[in-house]
């Protein structure tokens, strides 16, 4: 199935970019593993307004993860390796790779991660939009 383009308005111009980030995201969103929060954390003396992405990896140690800032892209990346010298009766909890990608926008800062009781949060700083307002000189041509 085909996805109708959004982002067509005639008054929508150079868009072309977020057209294809959202698909991106819509491919990526499938994968329910591992399961993950997305709060607003409100500002206060020391820290402006910011997002914290938390991911439930139980069993990860912080050797085992690896966050990255891949152009505009969150990738956070979860490796467990079998212990081989282990022996299971019953295997029930599997030794699993993971990633997770978040598509961040222009002026997003990673401000820290920390993994605490089997949860990784990071921490993203919201920008604050800055408002332009510029006059465009009208040249006439005779």
């Amino acid at each position: 199935m085909s996805r109708v383009p959004s982002l067509n308005s005639p008054f929508m111009l150079g868009f072309d970019d977020i057209e294809r980030a959202l698909d991106r995201v819509a491919k990526a969103a499938s994968d329910g593993y591992p399961p993950y929060n997305i709060e607003r954390v409100a500002r206060d003396e020391t820290q402006p307004d910011r997002l914290r992405i938390t991911l439930a990896v139980a069993g990860f140690s912080r050797e085992e993860l690896d966050i990255t800032l891949e152009e505009s892209q969150l990738v956070i990346r979860g490796r467990q390796q079998d212990d081989k010298t282990r022996q299971f009766l019953h295997r029930g909890i599997a030794a699993r790779q993971f990633q997770r990608a978040f598509l961040l926008a222009d002026g997003m800062e990673v401000l820290g991660a920390e993994l605490k009781n089997g949860l990784l949060s990071v921490d993203l700083a919201r920008p604050e939009p800055a408002r332009i307002i510029r006059k465009i000189d009208i040249h006439a041509k005779d």
